[in-house]
């Protein structure tokens, strides 16, 4: 039989086949998909074939093929650092939300979710939550994120899961396809997915006052069946976001303002770095790329961890 995997838990997925009925299963034997050495060797969103064993008690399938996946988003396993972690695959559009603070989000990490995106080919949104609870300064900050964003060409959205501002619009966005909701513990995302289907009555949790960190609340990915005609994957927070399968000399095509000046730096094999006449350093002389991206392409070159936290937007 071939399903869709809804949920991992690591050892069990829960399978909906294409009849709609949901099998238990578990894999038969040992994984290994393309040398992806990965915590989750299947993952949330992936179509898989299985069969049902009956010689146990309670009927369970085992899954013995994936196919081909047509992308997925996947970053380093926080614990297994040699390992990585597959966060959803075949996904139409990927949400990430953003909170200024509690908990804040750092451009370090959007820009490494965009990079990902953008080496798999998936439609990223950015959903600036939270917006009903910011200072005029704070929203004025956000403005400044959205406006950064937007001159990329990544379409940008201020909402609020408590007041359901601009619901309606991510609503529209998600009809007809597979979404994925990403971002830090604490941002809103089981609460967000609460406002779009009351129904599913997501548990959610408040913010830790003392290191204004989310708690987790999702432990698994799970995927849903919304009644407008729409599937979300509802994922785990992320506390970091750690680089896979990026080759340094392609890094900079997976960023869009970057790409579109390679071809005007002296040299076709630019890295932007100490070689002359770099379309890309000009354009950050004169503030035509932002530094915080720039800072976040260097991170990544370098290897670094995300844990830059200030002094993101100049070149100091």
């Amino acid at each position: 039989m071939k399903g869709t995997v809804y949920k991992s838990t690591g050892s069990w997925y829960t399978v909906k086949t294409e009849q709609g009925v949901f099998y238990e299963c578990r894999l038969k034997g040992k994984f290994r998909i393309k040398g992806i050495k990965s915590t989750n060797p299947v993952a949330v969103g992936d179509l898989v074939y299985f069969e049902i064993d009956k010689k146990e008690k309670d009927e369970f399938g085992v899954i013995h093929k994936i196919e081909e996946r047509e992308n997925y988003i996947i970053r380093k396993s926080v614990n297994l650092s040699k390992q990585t972690q597959i966060i959803a695959t075949n996904i139409d559009i990927a949400f990430l939300l953003v909170t200024l603070n509690n908990p804040p989000t750092f451009t370090a990490f959007i820009d490494r979710f965009l990079v990902t995106s953008e080496a798999y080919g998936i439609k990223t949104i950015l959903l600036f939550n939270k917006v009903d609870s910011y200072t005029v300064e704070e929203l004025n900050e956000v403005k400044y994120l959205a406006h950064l964003y937007r001159s990329i060409g990544y379409e940008c959205l201020g909402i609020s899961a408590t007041t359901e501002k601009n619901i309606d619009k991510v609503k529209q966005m998600m009809k007809h396809k597979v979404s994925v909701f990403s971002g830090h513990s604490g941002v809103g995302k089981s609460t967000l997915v609460n406002a779009i289907e009351p129904a599913l009555n997501l548990k959610t949790k408040e913010i830790s006052d003392q290191h204004l960190q989310g708690r987790h609340t999702t432990t698994f990915a799970e995927m849903y069946d919304l009644s407008f005609g729409a599937k979300i994957i509802d994922t785990p927070g992320i506390k970091g976001f750690g680089m896979v399968e990026i080759d340094t000399e392609e890094l900079a095509g997976y960023y869009p303002e970057f790409f579109k000046l390679k071809g005007n730096c002296k040299f076709n094999n630019c890295m932007h770095l100490e070689e002359p006449k770099c379309a890309v350093k000009e354009a950050l002389e004169n503030d035509e790329i932002a530094w915080s991206r720039y800072k976040s392409y260097l991170q990544i070159l370098e290897g670094e961890e995300e844990h830059y936290r200030k002094d993101i937007y100049t070149k100091e």
